[in-house]
């Protein structure tokens, strides 16, 4: 595992104030930068971003408190602790300075027992919030897999609500996509080929979910299923998962030209179903699964089970709310299984213009 060496601005307009704290740090290995002005000093944590700053007040072009609310508004460098060390002992300046961000002050003259002291303690802050922004990333990773990015940063916002097992009664439309056809290719070809052509045709699929703020639930076999409206509602969910389906069917083929007649058998079969359901973790406290259940997941398979040639088949309750934004033919009714009536059914043939989110 490599060590990262801690790497220190030193920013000071008397080339001996520098050299002196340089000397100081250098003792204990830091990488050491320096700049004899604010503008060069703003640079170089834009171009090779430091651990700590160590500031002085008196700069020729932006003072020291500038920079250092500079650094302190910026995203990319709010965390890097600043130092502000300046001969200026008045209670106004360093009240100033801390308004700016700053995190520390040191007047010179200085010990360097006590600068050595306080960049230890700032730098070992800096990496424990380095530590955890990488956590935070990773978790952000792992949500991302299943979920919009900007949905997973609302649920790290409140993650006693989201990330909990239980859940909330939701009205969500829910999508199923199945590969038909795939079973034979896969009795036909190695498994190698099979596993390639899958992940190549899911990951297609599964990053138009997230593009149209879909939630992905999970693969079965070689169906996908996800849903819209939760965790977070968008007001637009409903024409969302149309569109995504629509799109996705476009998507899948040109895949299917792309990979050859290999696949000239293969086509893909989408349901879709609105209603209330059941929205939340299901499983155990190691181990949940975000999911919805409820009879609306029910009727979409079943309507993806109705689909042939490439459909994709909306219920009565998804036409109702989209129709002006979509081209449909209305098939006969069908009697789903495990349906007593018969549903209307109306098959997705277009986008008109309002209809693109």
């Amino acid at each position: 595992m490599t060590v990262k060496v801690p790497h220190i601005l030193v920013v000071d307009d008397d080339w001996m104030n520098r050299e002196v704290i340089e000397a100081h740090l250098s003792t204990q290995y830091y990488r050491v930068t320096t700049a004899n002005n604010g503008s060069r000093a703003l640079q170089v944590v834009t171009d090779d971003p430091p651990d700590l700053v160590m500031l002085d007040v008196l700069l020729p072009d932006i003072s020291g408190i500038d920079v250092c609310s500079r650094i302190k508004t910026t995203h990319e460098s709010q965390f890097i602790p600043v130092i502000i060390v300046t001969a200026l002992e008045g209670e106004e300046d360093k009240v100033r300075a801390i308004e700016a961000g700053a995190d520390d002050f040191i007047t010179k003259p200085f010990s360097s027992l006590l600068l050595l002291t306080r960049v230890k303690s700032l730098l070992r802050m800096k990496r424990l919030n380095d530590e955890l922004q990488e956590r935070t990333d990773l978790l952000l990773q792992v949500l991302h897999r299943h979920i919009d990015q900007d949905i997973a940063e609302i649920i790290l916002i409140d993650p006693d609500r989201y990330l909990k097992l239980g859940g909330e009664t939701r009205r969500v439309t829910v999508f199923f996509g199945d590969i038909s056809g795939f079973t034979a290719f896969a009795e036909q070809h190695g498994a190698q080929e099979v596993v390639t052509v899958l992940n190549k045709i899911f990951s297609e699929l599964t990053s138009l979910i997230f593009q149209h703020h879909g939630t992905f639930d999970k693969y079965i076999g070689d169906e996908i299923m996800a849903f819209f409206g939760a965790p977070v509602a968008t007001g637009d969910d409903t024409l969302n998962a149309v569109s995504m389906a629509y799109k996705m069917q476009q998507s899948f083929n040109k895949i299917r030209e792309e990979l050859g007649p290999n696949l000239a058998n293969i086509t893909l079969e989408m349901g879709l179903h609105i209603g209330e359901a059941v929205v939340g973790n299901v499983g155990s406290e190691q181990t949940m699964n975000y999911t919805v259940i409820g009879d609306v997941v029910n009727t979409a398979h079943r309507l993806q089970e109705a689909a042939t040639g490439g459909q994709i088949l909306i219920s009565e309750a998804i036409y109702q709310e989209v129709a002006p934004m979509i081209e449909v033919e209305q098939l006969e009714s069908k009697v789903l299984p495990g349906k007593r009536e018969p549903m209307v059914v109306y098959e997705v043939k277009g986008l008109k213009d309002a209809g693109l989110p």
